[in-house]
């Protein structure tokens, strides 16, 4: 029985550790379940384990928005109280408040 509990919660605003972006958690892995390939194109010096939560994100730099898949161990919560601009926003969530995005739906 896995016994891994998801740090960052649906909604909430996080930033990677060591690049530069940031974005909203909107499902968690309790680990790793990509492909082996997705995996193994991480440099192996910089390859986080498996056995952690993996969180998706909508993720935004100053470049682009995108969908990241990123390692607990490779985020921190984001405290700037700045919302995130990402253009999928309001399909899974409510406008921001208090730091963090409310879902547009319920759980089972």
């Amino acid at each position: 029985m896995l016994k891994s509990r998801a740090k960052y919660h649906l909604g909430q605003v996080v930033r990677h550790r060591k690049h530069p972006f940031r974005g909203v958690v909107f499902d968690v892995d309790p680990e790793f379940s990509n492909t082996e390939e997705w995996y193994n194109a991480i440099p192996a010096d910089s390859r986080p384990a498996k056995e952690q939560p993996f969180y998706h994100l909508l993720a935004e730099n100053e470049e682009s928005y995108y969908v990241a898949y990123v390692s607990e161990q490779n985020l921190v919560a984001d405290y700037s109280g700045q919302p995130v601009s990402h253009p999928d926003l309001p399909e899974l969530f409510g406008d921001f408040s208090d730091g963090c995005y409310p879902l547009h739906f319920q759980l089972n």
